[in-house]
């Protein structure tokens, strides 16, 4: 990443240990959000370039293979170490990026990122298979987990440098090399990852092409998920981008992980505690501007506290906060781009004449990105707010008479990642979270997340898991190894 005073920050390609530009010195400007002013440019990379990054993963990949489990933990414990120590340069690039409260990158994403690589750098030296045994008499058998290959990945916008972190780090742990692409608008701080990688692997003499960072645009990314070297394809993104993706992968039967959208159902049940419950879920709806896939956006509570916890919800949002990154006590910064901004004011100007805004439903200043915390009450369950992601700082509340309509609304939508049950009754919960159809089940509580347990979901919410030993071996294949015992 250079910058010359009174130009755009330059942001390029990490390939082989090298910064590029992209061969055809083609480039995209990226966005401030918190101002809608371009504040560098990224190389835009076309075929050439991610033909020279999936060569340089190519090349490193044996070598990176065969490097004992041990050695591979060693390399991932010196790249947290060295993301402790680059915090503060990771935590603006990041802000910059994304326009997110630097003291909330401080505190919630940089400590989970570093727990994180310590996790799988530990999960290396874990990978567990059925044991050596006689099957057939005279014949022993072993399992042999071994790395897929080259990864082809693409980040999204929301947690670019998180995400990045989820994708590698099992990627690397397993001995595949990897191949990255962040999303168009946020570069900045995946690019300063493959420069803080690259070091680590020189210092402790790896090839720097194990990781590699290609910025681009959609068809950058198509590009490499059409491209005959990775074995591998793994995306977070949207549904549409999803399918693409897996459409486009099974032309040469690429593996493909999948960590889509969804459409987080909150069920709240009448012995919750009402304040308690509105002040937990308002915090996990509007945090990262409720740019999340498993946001508490979609509450369903119960007929008979519906308007007492409707009053508690909106007065949870007035008393939320957006703004600057640097503004004290702000909960979520602007939205990502201009897009986003225009597709969920869409939402709300679309909203059909039965639903009611309980809070916000605007755009807030005139400069960036900026939306207030919107409750919107009054909802069926056919409304397309109901039925699609927004993505935004929106939450939707419906009532619900029973248990049975409760599921039935919960479960009626094409997302399936996460969902929470909000109740005193232990048996009620258990209830809901065996028929909730959805990647997680929270109980009363909301988002939290840890390096050990599983994260991803079903149905158009994709499929594989991120985080924990699921998340891992996935990124690993099975082989069956059979020898003859008899003299």
């Amino acid at each position: 990443m250079t910058t010359e005073p009174g130009r755009l920050r330059t942001l390029r390609n990490y390939i082989g240990g090298e910064f590029r530009d992209a061969a055809d010195g083609r480039t995209t400007e990226v966005v401030d959000p918190t101002t809608g002013e371009a504040y560098a440019t990224a190389a835009l990379s076309g075929a050439a370039d991610v033909d020279a990054a999936m060569a340089a993963a190519e090349a490193a990949f044996p070598a990176w293979r065969d490097v004992i489990p041990g050695e591979r933990q060693k390399v991932l414990l010196k790249v947290a170490d060295a993301i402790e120590e680059r915090a503060e340069d990771l935590i603006a690039a990041e802000s910059k990026n994304t326009g997110k409260p630097l003291a909330l990158v401080r505190s919630d994403e940089i400590p989970p990122m570093v727990d994180q690589i310590r996790f799988f750098a530990g999960a290396a030296r874990m990978l567990e298979g059925r044991s050596a045994g006689e099957y057939m008499e005279g014949l022993t058998s072993i399992v042999r987990r071994e790395p897929i290959g080259v990864c082809a990945q693409v980040a999204p916008w929301n947690y670019p440098m998180m995400m990045a972190v989820w994708k590698f780090a099992p990627a690397l742990a397993a001995g595949n090399t990897v191949v990255i692409k962040p999303s168009d608008t946020t570069p900045a701080s995946t690019v300063l990852l493959g420069e803080i990688i690259g070091g680590v692997l020189e210092s402790l003499g790896h090839s720097k092409g194990v990781f590699n960072v290609v910025c681009g645009d959609r068809d950058t990314g198509r590009l490499m998920v059409e491209h005959h070297t990775p074995a591998m394809a793994s995306i977070t993104g949207s549904v549409r981008a999803g399918m693409q993706v897996a459409e486009t992968a099974s032309k040469d039967l690429k593996r493909v992980h999948l960590e889509l959208g969804g459409k987080a159902p909150v069920v709240v049940f009448e012995d919750a505690e009402i304040a308690k419950a509105a002040e937990e879920i308002a915090a996990a709806g509007y945090f990262n501007a409720g740019q999340d896939c498993t946001a508490a956006t979609r509450v369903l509570v119960h007929e008979s506290i519906h308007d007492e916890f409707v009053t508690a919800l909106a007065k949870a949002a007035a008393d939320t906060k957006t703004g600057l990154p640097d503004d004290e006590d702000v909960l979520y910064g602007p939205l990502n781009n201009a897009n986003q901004l225009k597709q969920v004011s869409g939402f709300i100007e679309r909203l059909p004449a039965h639903a009611k805004i309980e809070a916000g439903g605007h755009r807030v200043g005139e400069k960036g990105y900026f939306y207030a915390p919107t409750v919107v009450s009054g909802l069926k369950q056919d409304d397309e707010i109901i039925q699609h992601e927004v993505f935004g700082p929106v939450i939707t509340v419906q009532s619900f008479t029973d248990e049975e309509q409760a599921v039935n609304h919960a479960n009626g939508v094409e997302y399936a990642l996460a969902s929470s049950v909000w109740t005193k009754d232990h048996a009620r919960a258990m209830r809901m979270s065996k028929k909730l159809d959805f990647g997680c089940v929270w109980i009363n509580t909301h988002i939290p997340l840890v390096a050990e347990m599983p994260h991803g979901g079903f149905k158009k919410s994709g499929y594989g898991k991120d985080l924990s030993a699921y998340g891992f071996e996935d990124y690993t294949r099975v082989k069956h190894v059979m020898t003859s015992i008899d003299g």
